[in-house]
């Protein structure tokens, strides 16, 4: 068989197996699902934020706890919003964190 057939054959095979709903690769929504059950979004609002280094302080603090995927932090507003994987971290470990630092941080509810 030429190499061009192989690769062409190979290719088909893997484009049928990724639109199979049991196939070889993921789609969109199966990668969303499984994204969306592991984490969770919780505001926090943050005392003591004053200042440019305030919330790089605070993002680091949050960015420390072990679950945190992403933390944005919102100066005006003085809230920080977090993504974590709950069943790693919680809003209690994320809140002390930040209060550790010296901005004590309330999730919302």
């Amino acid at each position: 068989m030429k190499r061009t057939d192989i690769i062409v054959a190979g290719a088909f095979a893997l484009g049928l197996a990724a639109m199979h709903p049991g196939g070889l690769l993921p789609t969109a929504a199966q990668a969303a699902s499984a994204t969306s059950q592991a984490e969770q979004t919780t505001v926090f609002d943050i005392e003591n934020m004053t200042c440019a280094l305030c919330p790089v302080t605070v993002k680091t603090a949050m960015e420390a706890v072990t679950g945190v995927a992403a933390v944005e932090i919102n100066f005006d507003a003085k809230t920080a919003t977090v993504i974590f994987d709950p069943s790693v971290a919680s809003d209690e470990t994320i809140g002390t964190a930040s209060t550790n630092a010296g901005y004590p941080a309330r999730g919302r509810d």
